[in-house]
């Protein structure tokens, strides 16, 4: 059944769709079923607790049978460009090679309120599906290229006590076409480089 350690618990069970009691789900994580179930697309889903360390977030990604993708939440030093970053969670953020690429200075990570303002989402809980609450498009989406090669994806429902998985295809074609959502494919190094 479940898994703990300390105080991460993990419900092993893989379910397909949306949970079928909502009581006690947010808004904001029902929207994101919401837009799934409309645009057709299948999606498996399993709950835990909020993810405290890398380990708890690799013990859902072998559940559901992908590799992580980071989801980080950049802005410029001014604060007033914004960016949605996916890349590979083997892949390191490296500043100054994402900003020659995307053509700004100095990126770093932005503060929580811009989070609640642009994207309806909470530290810990970043995903593109907050992309739903972007209505005046202030958040550009960066997408790394390697996250392409997969034939499925992960992320939380704008919240961080569920990961879905859904195919990477669907992402591109369903979803972002559906929020009118353009991106900007980048290459960063990986470790090697």
């Amino acid at each position: 059944m479940a898994h703990t350690y300390d105080t991460f618990y993990l419900d092993k069970t893989l379910y397909n769709g949306r949970p079928a009691d909502l009581t006690g789900r947010l808004p904001k994580e029902i929207r994101t079923y919401d837009l799934l179930d409309k645009l057709n697309i299948s999606y498996q889903r399993v709950d835990h607790s909020p993810l405290p360390t890398i380990e708890a977030c690799r013990e859902v990604d072998a559940l559901l049978k992908i590799d992580i993708c980071k989801n980080l939440f950049l802005r410029n030093a001014q604060k007033t460009d914004f960016y949605l970053l996916l890349l590979p969670g083997g892949k390191k953020f490296r500043t100054a090679a994402l900003s020659r690429q995307i053509g700004s200075a100095r990126l770093s990570f932005a503060e929580p309120e811009f989070m609640e303002q642009f994207l309806d989402i909470t530290p810990g809980s970043v995903s593109v599906l907050g992309l739903i609450n972007d209505k005046d498009h202030r958040v550009r989406l960066l997408i790394d290229k390697d996250v392409l090669s997969n034939e499925f994806f992960g992320c939380h429902p704008c919240i961080n006590t569920s990961s879905l998985k859904f195919k990477t295809a669907d992402l591109l074609d369903k979803i972002l076409l559906a929020i009118h959502c353009e991106y900007t494919l980048v290459d960063l190094p990986s470790e090697q480089d």
